[in-house]
């Protein structure tokens, strides 16, 4: 009699990051209202709105909400929704640009901090101190007042502010990371410093990048319209939602929608950010899994 095989036992599957974030609910939350702030600047970027943002329609300044202008007019005859739609392409522009700039940086720093240790780390780091002493808000009104207003000095003021927080948060895994096992197996087989550093090591710290861009991202977002309302970020006529709440300001009573829409656009982008960070970190942190 011939003996069956036996089964292998099958290696239950693992889930997509995507399908495990979709199962968070902060995750899945922060993730449609990201994708639909994604969409709308995509639609912004390319000229995709009711009407240019830019024409005016003198007969109809300050109307409220209709068919013909969906969230109503500004006081110059301006399609708010093509204003808002403009606002959040200039506003994922400069998010994007400063946090990327500021991962980068920040990334490179925290991990040749970490990684050589000793007398460098303690310098690096120091400095770092220095730029978290300072608030943050003041620390990007001192850049922008410096290089002059524009969204250029925006994305440049918001990447100085991020930038410590993207190389302490990656400084701190390299710091546990390096001193594991396959680490020092790598080192006997005489690999190079450089290549352990990039094949090995930085792998395995980029969880808590990846929340941290995420964070960082609605910070920037809530920066660059606060650098805007005060004049100091984009410049009129370019749309910002910050340059929008700034000129209704003396208008809230007699048409409140030009500082309601601009405001809510501002709250949901800043929330649904923190809210994929929140999934994200759930998700990427092998402790909460067995808690989804």
């Amino acid at each position: 009699m011939i003996a069956k095989p036996e089964l292998a036992l099958e290696r239950p599957k693992e889930e997509s990051l995507l399908r495990r974030l979709l199962r968070n609910r902060s995750g899945a939350v922060g993730l449609v209202l990201v994708a639909a702030f994604l969409i709308t600047g995509l639609l912004g970027a390319l000229g995709a709105t009711p009407y240019p943002s830019l024409e005016q329609h003198p007969r109809d300044r300050l109307k409220g909400p209709s068919e013909t202008y969906i969230l109503g007019t500004d006081m110059f005859g301006r399609d708010l929704a093509s204003r808002l739609i403009e606002g959040a392409a200039n506003s994922l522009q400069v998010a994007l640009l400063s946090v990327g700039l500021a991962t980068l940086a920040g990334t490179t720093i925290g991990t040749i901090a970490g990684y050589i240790g000793g007398t460098l780390d303690n310098i690096i780091m120091r400095v770092m101190d220095i730029f978290f002493a300072l608030p943050a808000l003041l620390l990007a009104l001192l850049v922008v007042t410096v290089l002059g207003p524009g969204i250029n000095s925006t994305v440049l003021a918001i990447a100085v502010v991020y930038t410590p927080i993207f190389a302490r948060v990656a400084r701190g895994p390299v710091l546990s990371v390096k001193e594991m096992e396959f680490i020092t197996a790598t080192r006997c087989l005489g690999l190079p410093e450089s290549r352990i550093l990039l094949r090995h090591v930085l792998p395995n710290t980029l969880a808590p990048l990846i929340v941290q861009v995420s964070l960082a991202l609605s910070w920037a977002l809530l920066t660059e319209a606060g650098l805007s309302f005060l004049g100091l970020g984009t410049q009129p006529p370019r749309a910002s939602w910050g340059v929008m709440l700034s000129e209704s300001r003396g208008l809230a009573e007699l048409a409140p929608w030009l500082m309601l829409y601009p405001g809510i656009a501002i709250m949901l982008g800043v929330l649904g950010f923190n809210l994929l960070g929140d999934g994200l970190r759930d998700v990427l942190d092998p402790r909460m899994r067995g808690r989804m």
